[in-house]
């Protein structure tokens, strides 16, 4: 399924800060999702981040109106529309030059708002016991229940063993 920049790569972006490993490199993990933040965190933004992460994990479990709109409070972001690189006139929920941290968070809470008002089935977190990750489903049913092939072929394998033994 196709969203919008907003609903696809800052929902992603969101999903892959909360499935990070707890020391893993946060500007690696934002870099990697293909968002350029400028310039290095300080030890204040990376333990913000890790904060704002543990508000985003909750939005995969349980994602509500009032839980989004507490994130999207939660920000510092002015939404202002932008045209940087050519682009087309699109929408900014961070100055560029707010600090990484806040810019990230903007991102991710109006990304996991967009998605939301879009289609709120689609965000989740993976049904595989003993598993946690979260993911964006862009299924083109919207009935993914797992993070991955191999988390769903794991459960569908321990079913047909049960059903076979029975």
């Amino acid at each position: 399924m196709h969203f919008n920049p907003y609903g696809g790569a800052a929902a992603e972006l969101a999903a892959r800060l909360v499935n990070a490993p707890p020391d893993g490199d946060l500007l690696e993990v934002i870099a990697d999702s293909g968002y350029k933040p400028l310039g290095p965190l300080d030890a204040h933004q990376r333990t913000e981040l890790r904060r704002w992460i543990a508000r985003l994990g909750a939005a995969f479990d349980n994602p509500t109106v009032e839980l989004l709109n507490e994130l999207l409070a939660e920000t510092t972001g002015q939404p202002y529309i932008s045209t940087h690189d050519g682009r087309e006139p699109h929408l900014h929920y961070a100055r560029a030059d707010a600090p990484i941290d806040e810019r990230v968070k903007a991102y991710t809470a109006a990304g996991l708002a967009a998605l939301f008002c879009e289609d709120p089935s689609r965000i989740g977190r993976c049904a595989r016991a003993g598993c946690g990750l979260v993911f964006v489903d862009t299924s083109r049913n919207g009935r993914r229940r797992f993070c991955s092939t191999r988390c769903s072929n794991r459960v569908h394998v321990a079913e047909h063993r049960i059903r076979r033994s029975a």
